[in-house]
């Protein structure tokens, strides 16, 4: 068989009949669109995830306080000596950095005033894990925790390359935003509920759109040694020591294990048996956020796969019409010579050509639905299409609607010459 003539033939017929061949492969273009989507974001899930761990650190776990927990009165809670102990008992941790925050602070700078402020007591380990920032001026040291010194390291409000619409809606509800906006406050002096601190740096975060980190969003507003804030900023609120948590990388993921133990047995024994602390592999905390995006990634693969058995569907019937509406023409080329196999191949040929035509319309839907998307939600945990991801998707369309048209493409194959030549 020529196959350029054959693919002749069967550009005729298509554009013979545009409207439908056009709803033929309408179901195929959605499913290829569904699949590259699909495609797209399980492979920026992937990305995503390397990224954070990459940030976080392979031996990543978190101290925190037990909810609901009944004190026997034995134990202090998490505390900043726990920190202290565990650094000094496990010297070959990575990370020990004890934190606590104070979710609605008053700031203070001149005449000028904001509430709501999110002011976190830390350490200089801050810096050794889910560091993403531009540093202006200098970050809290050693000196500035033992002596309990009152300097502060603000945090600029992160900003969008690409505002997402629902940002747009959203107003600027953070006091803090505006403040920090209006003000350059390095080298000045602010006042924190009652005591005045002294910005000794600031910290730029990366754009909102561009922050690899997942939890983004609890980003301290201002950064304070957890001494000074345990001294000038803890009163009223319970224990002076205590910390809300204890962030520790073991360094190695091989060592998560064995040090998550030692963990867990050198704060049993500084609470005196008191189980008032729970430890969290933060790698399972991310894992469990992947497993639910997985759900949302299967059913958009479920919904591909529908859509490109439907669209197979809808195109062997449009072959099985064709085959109908043909039926002579396929005597006339078997009398001149078409074996079975040209007729067949015909056939199939066009069913292939026209999956194209759909896969072609579904990148063309899927690259537009992509940046449609992922502005309007503003998401960065969508990949961008390759071309051999298009390339694929165009291909499988093609295969699945030659599949479908088998059936009737081998029936118009077997029909007998001389009863086709005799069909009006």
């Amino acid at each position: 068989m020529n196959l350029r003539e054959a693919f002749r033939a069967g550009a005729r017929e298509i554009a013979a009949n545009k409207f439908r061949s056009a709803l033929s492969f309408t179901a195929v273009s959605v499913g290829v669109a569904s699949l590259l989507y699909t495609m797209a974001q399980t492979r920026g899930m992937q990305e995503a995830l390397a990224r954070n761990l990459e940030l976080m650190g392979p031996g990543r776990m978190t101290i925190e306080k037990k909810r609901n927990y009944v004190s026997k009165g034995l134990s202090s809670g998490l505390t900043y000596g726990d920190a202290l102990a565990l650094r000094r008992e496990l010297p070959d941790l990575f990370m020990v950095e004890p934190r606590t925050t104070h979710w609605g602070a008053k700031l203070v700078h001149g005449r000028s005033s904001v509430d709501g402020v999110r002011v976190a007591g830390a350490t200089p380990e801050f810096r050794k894990r889910d560091w993403v920032y531009k540093l202006r001026g200098r970050f809290l040291n050693g000196w500035d925790v033992e002596h309990r010194a009152r300097v502060a390291v603000m945090v600029e409000p992160a900003i969008w390359i690409k505002k997402p619409f629902w940002a747009k809606f959203w107003g600027q509800d953070d006091p803090y935003e505006l403040f920090a906006k209006r003000r350059d406050l390095l080298g000045q002096r602010v006042r924190l509920e009652d005591s005045v601190f002294t910005v000794v740096g600031v910290l730029t975060p990366p754009p909102r759109d561009k922050d690899p980190r997942w939890e983004s969003w609890s980003t301290p507003n201002v950064l304070v040694p957890v001494t000074a804030y345990q001294q000038h900023l803890a009163p009223g609120q319970g224990d002076p020591d205590a910390v809300d948590q204890i962030l520790i990388d073991t360094g190695s993921e091989r060592t998560l294990a064995s040090r998550r133990k030692q963990v867990e047995a050198i704060l049993k024994r500084r609470h005196r048996g008191e189980e008032d602390f729970e430890v969290k592999d933060d790698r399972e905390a991310i894992e469990a956020k992947m497993e639910d995006m997985r759900k949302y990634v299967k059913a958009g693969l479920a919904l591909g796969v529908v859509a490109l058995l439907a669209g197979g569907i809808g195109i062997m019937n449009v072959t099985l019409a064709t085959i109908f509406a043909r039926v002579r023409e396929i005597g006339i080329r078997r009398a001149i010579g078409a074996s079975r196999a040209d007729i067949l191949a015909q056939f199939l040929l066009e069913a292939a050509m026209l999956g194209a035509a759909g896969g072609v319309a579904g990148v063309a839907l899927g690259l537009g639905g992509l940046r449609w998307l992922s502005g309007l939600a503003g998401s960065r945990d969508v990949a961008e299409i390759t071309w051999v991801q298009c390339a694929q998707g165009i291909l499988l369309a093609s295969l699945v609607s030659a599949a479908f048209a088998l059936i009737p493409a081998y029936r118009a194959s077997r029909l007998d010459p001389v009863e086709a030549l005799k069909a009006e």
